[in-house]
Formats: structure tokens, C-alpha cells, sequence
């Protein structure tokens, strides 16, 4: 859950940066983005995690679970954000890239830590 924790951090500041680069609409696309990340990672991880100690496949269907309902999620919230909302395109895939990004590098240089 740090992970998400620092993915939510890391998406605000990409759409405050888009806010104050480019006004207010290109500033929700970029937050539209982040939290289409955050809000899928979240699920996956609720899933995936929260069943306890399980056998191994079962554990494994949990894992492809939470990443179908994750990416579900995702193309939800970006389908809302381009179609009804209109808003741009660019701002939004910057704030989902940033999002997806932050969530691996966290759990990379979490795993890192953990191994020495």
C-alpha cells in the first residue's frame, strides 16, 4: 500500500504542474489520469492481498483478479474522462503514465530494500 501512497503523491504533483503549465482543464486530465492509476492499482492490491494465506493457485487467480479489475478500472475512468468530460487527451495519458510509473518504481525500490 506504500506504493499506492507514493503513486497518489506522484500523480498530484504532475496535476498541479499540468494546472499551472496550462490552466485548469489540462490540470483535471492529468489528475483524470493519476487517479484512473491510483484507484485501479488500489483494487489490484485489495484483491490480490486480501485474501490471506492461500494455495498457490488460487493465490495466482487473485493476482490476474486484481489486474483485470484494475486495468477495468483504468479504461473506465479514462473512457468518462475523454467521452462526457472532453477533456484532453495528452494531460491525461501524461498523468496515467506518471501514475503507472511511480506505482513500479516503488515497488522496485521496495524490493530492493527488502533483499540486503
Amino acid at each position: 500500500m506504500r506504493a499506492v501512497g507514493i503513486e497518489a503523491a506522484v500523480g498530484l504533483a504532475v496535476a498541479l504542474a499540468a494546472w499551472g503549465a496550462a490552466g485548469p482543464r489540462p490540470g483535471l486530465a492529468a489528475a483524470a489520469g493519476g487517479i484512473a492509476m491510483l484507484c485501479g492499482n488500489a483494487l489490484a492490491v485489495a484483491v490480490a492481498l486480501g485474501g490471506g494465506i492461500r494455495p498457490a493457485g488460487a493465490a495466482f487467480a487473485r493476482l490476474l483478479l486484481g489486474t483485470l479489475g484494475k486495468w477495468v478500472v483504468a479504461v473506465a475512468v479514462i473512457a468518462v474522462a475523454l467521452g462526457p468530460l472532453r477533456l484532453p487527451s495528452l494531460p491525461l495519458l501524461a498523468g496515467l503514465a506518471a501514475g503507472m510509473l511511480a506505482y513500479l518504481l516503488a515497488l522496485n525500490l521496495g524490493t530492493q530494500r527488502r533483499q540486503r
